[in-house]
């Protein structure tokens, strides 16, 4: 395959503003935004916010401790206590979720002497995937203005390159803005809209040349420095938190690079080669897959969306932490990342050649061991419990669903197993049994035992992933029930595979874990739920993960298959979320059901939209939702690998690995 030609024709082109669908930059572990200019110049003119991340940026306001959970009252479910609700604690309950929340590190834009936005013209804007560069031609005063923006392959570096006659006219300079780091809204939608208050934050300069200027960002117990370099120009503060540079060449070339504690220095120049070499090794390397000669019209978008969505899951979620939903774009759920989505943001990785990226995120897991402990023990269970929405330091966030939800439980030895299997080494068996063993120890502890039924079971005292259920009604959903055995039988191959003694309760629980109620030949989405397809057909359908995203060996293939076709004709699919559409694909896969895998793939929801930049849209609140990227290579994946596609469709694939059980 010519992958070059294949990702060429899938860079995104665009003659106008995209609101909704600015290109970004990054490395996995910090990631820019930028507007039609190629800086940060018209956020406004942008529903998706104008964003600088990094996954070590970081604030609490006031400073970290300021609450903590023992600050907000509980509410017990099967005895277990759960941070649920305010209930008289609202000062406490919302700044531990708001805090800590992610910085946007800075702003950097054009800075245009008596223009508005309206007189800036978009000529051309290109992302040249293969090399990472954005470059981008606009029209001011008759006069064309060219840029290209790019970012360092290790360290979170952007160069950039401007080249116009208005710089020597001294017509066009480039401004770098502060906001402040506290947040301006309480509610989840709203966590993107940036504070520009000039006070409860310190900007200082601590050192500056002819070519360049260091600075010392300050915000409670939070610092981090900036360094901007440029080629030829001079810079002056024109406000307490914003600086302006100017130059009369007509090439103007700068850096910025951004650090928790040490100055980087760096020429754009090294930017750009950096960038070529990082994303050409890239693309050269790992699963690659051609749609190219293909009878049904639908390829070229299903091709262009996976080519898209390894860019931006490499940029976004392929860093040391697990990613929040957003990435690197913008702030969502005050920035935390949630921990159920880390599957669908990752586990593509190495069904795609790419394990060593995962394997990053996964040491985060070992960092917060101890916090997982801890949580499991103060609720009464045995191993490591994992939170669901949580920060950079693993303590959970209160939450009226989140503490509820269990499926993120099996995911780190889910996640653990596929980076076994995509190289069978022995050191991976090693640097995360702990983790894997942990989380199956909290599982058994958790399935709690009918001894007339002589059954486990899962509930009441949890949410399902469709999250629309309560906690004390939820019995035995389908998913989580073949997660429990799944997962279980995992943890028990790690023993065998290392030499240890497997627990007894492991194999009892897993042995004995509840069959999924049937109720008129279908899977319900819990136990008691009768009204799962008229009233509670909204949301998450997840009773069909259990065959599709997991093999399903409690559940039988025809009750799922009628289960798979009542969610395609009754579900309320405006409700749905980005990773269900592949979800339920991956269902049909399973179940040999290929042309309805591909109409779930391609679905025409809105929920279901890709954008220009390759995005999955959800709507004006969440114009960016990457767990819907993700779950498309994963399903893709699975098709190319195990069954291949539908008659019709002609594919050509490199390095995909069939390692998905």
């Amino acid at each position: 395959m010519n992958r070059k030609k294949i990702v060429d024709k899938h860079s995104p082109v665009m003659t106008k503003i995209e609101p909704r669908a600015p290109l970004s930059i990054g490395n996995g572990e910090f990631g820019m935004s930028v507007d039609f200019t190629g800086l940060q110049t018209f956020p406004e003119q942008y529903v998706t916010p104008l964003s600088t991340q990094s996954n070590w940026g970081w604030h609490a306001t006031g400073g970290k401790g300021s609450y903590t959970l023992d600050d907000v009252n509980v509410q017990y479910y099967q005895g277990v206590p759960y941070p649920l609700f305010p209930e008289n604690k609202e000062e406490a309950y919302h700044w531990l979720r708001q805090n800590p929340h992610r910085l946007q590190l800075g702003q950097i834009g054009f800075l245009f002497e008596d223009t508005t936005a309206e007189e800036v013209k978009p000529v051309r804007q290109r992302h040249n995937l293969w090399s990472g560069v954005i470059e981008s031609d606009f029209i001011l005063n008759g006069e064309k203005v060219k840029v290209r923006t790019a970012c360092a392959s290790e360290e979170d570096v952007i160069g950039v390159s401007v080249t116009s006659n208005l710089l020597k006219k001294g017509q066009i300079a480039i401004q770098l803005a502060f906001p402040s780091p506290n947040m301006i809204d309480q509610k989840w939608e709203d966590t993107s809209a940036l504070n520009w208050e000039e006070d409860g934050h310190q900007t200082e300069a601590f050192k500056q040349t002819n070519q360049s200027i260091k600075l010392n960002r300050i915000m409670d117990d939070t610092s981090y420095k900036v360094s901007w370099n440029w080629n030829t120009g001079e810079v002056r503060q024109t406000e307490a938190h914003k600086w302006v540079l100017t130059s009369d060449a007509e090439i103007l070339t700068f850096t910025l690079s951004f650090s928790e504690n040490k100055v980087i220095e760096k020429k754009a120049e090294e930017i750009f080669s950096e960038s070529s070499e990082h994303w050409e090794k890239f693309w050269s390397n790992g699963g690659f897959l051609s749609f190219e000669g293909s009878k049904d019209p639908r390829a070229d978008e299903l091709e262009r969306r996976v080519i898209l969505s390894q860019y931006l899951l490499a940029v976004h979620s392929g860093g040391s932490v697990p990613p929040q939903e957003t990435g690197y774009m913008y702030n969502s759920w005050f920035g935390k990342f949630h921990l159920e989505m880390h599957y669908w943001h990752a586990a593509h990785f190495p069904l795609w050649g790419r394990t060593a990226i995962l394997h990053k995120s996964m040491n985060w897991y070992l960092n917060i061991l101890p916090k997982a402990y801890q949580l499991a023990e103060y609720q009464g269970f045995q191993g490591a419990r994992w939170p669901k929405m949580v920060g950079l330091e693993g303590e959970q966030t209160p939450s009226p669903i989140a503490p509820g939800l269990i499926w993120q439980q099996p995911h780190p030895i889910c996640l653990a197993e596929l980076c076994y299997q995509a190289d069978k080494e022995e050191k991976v068996l090693e640097s995360l049994s702990e983790v894997v063993f942990a989380s199956a120890d909290f599982m058994a502890s958790f399935a709690t035992y009918d001894e007339e039924q002589d059954v486990y079971q899962l509930g009441p005292g949890l949410i399902p992933a469709q999250e629309n259920h309560r906690m004390e009604d939820s019995i035995n959903p389908p998913y989580e029930l073949e997660y429990w055995h799944f997962g279980l039988g995992i943890a028990i191959e790690w023993c065998e595979r290392l030499g240890k003694n497997i627990p007894k309760k492991w194999k009892d629980v897993r042995e004995k874990i509840a069959k999924p109620r049937v109720s008129d030949g279908l899977y319900l989405a819990h136990r008691d739920c009768e009204n799962t397809f008229t009233e509670k057909n909204h949301d998450h359908p997840s009773m069909v993960a259990a065959v599709g995203v997991l093999p399903g060996e409690l559940m039988d293939k025809k009750v799922m298959l009628d289960t798979l076709h009542k969610v395609k004709e009754e579900w309320q699919w405006e409700t749905a979320w980005g990773w269900d559409f592949p979800m339920c694909a991956m269902t049909a896969t399973r179940l040999g059901e290929l042309d309805l895998a591909i109409d779930f793939l391609l679905m025409d929801q809105v929920k279901n939209t890709f954008s220009v930049n390759g995005h999955n849209y959800q709507h004006d609140a969440l114009t960016v939702y990457l767990p819907g990227n993700g779950a498309l290579l994963i399903a893709v994946a699975m098709l190319a690998t195990k069954t291949g596609f539908p008659e019709g469709w002609a594919i050509e694939q490199e390095g995909l690995k069939d390692i998905y059980r």
